[in-house]
């Protein structure tokens, strides 16, 4: 008889906190809409914008917003343009190369991107570089950092202008 009362009981509480499963944890503003990529998929119209646990059953909605920062996409593959893209996850965020030599240096690197966040800041940014004898100094990987965020807010200056 135990045993039945607490799977009823941790199957309720699994039921309910499934619940607040949909909707989003970050409630900050600053992040404009315009600054995420949008991906098209199939299914439900877009405009539909409910938050019930019955969406878990429906079809999915046809345009996904990606929680990728698409000025720091875009200044990591362009201030990385000298390494072989292997692989890129806009979904996850991840943009993964393989092994180049920048130009006039003459030790090779390669690099994985992680964009975690939407917003254009320093938290949204890790990037991991490694070289043929092993991982690199905290230095050179926070000096490629900041290269890719100040190539981000030039790309987002450069937008706002147009």
């Amino acid at each position: 008889m135990r045993g039945i009362k607490t799977f009823v009981l941790l199957s309720s509480l699994t039921f309910v906190s499934a619940c607040g499963a949909f909707r989003s944890l970050d409630t900050s503003s600053e992040v404009d809409d315009r600054d995420t990529i949008v991906l098209a998929g199939e299914g439900r119209e877009a405009n539909d914008d409910k938050t019930t646990i019955w969406e878990a059953f429906g079809p999915r909605k046809s345009e996904q917003r990606v929680q990728v920062n698409r000025y720091l996409w875009a200044a990591s593959l362009d201030v990385l343009e000298f390494l072989p893209v292997q692989s890129v996850d806009p979904f996850t965020g991840v943009i993964v190369t393989g092994y180049g030599t920048p130009p006039g240096g003459g030790r090779s690197y390669r690099a994985t991107v992680h964009i975690k966040d939407p917003a254009l800041e320093a938290r949204s940014l890790n990037v991991a570089l490694q070289s043929r004898g092993g991982a690199v100094s905290s230095a050179t990987a926070r000096a490629v950092e900041d290269a890719i965020l100040t190539r981000a807010r030039q790309l987002r200056i450069a937008d706002k202008k147009i």
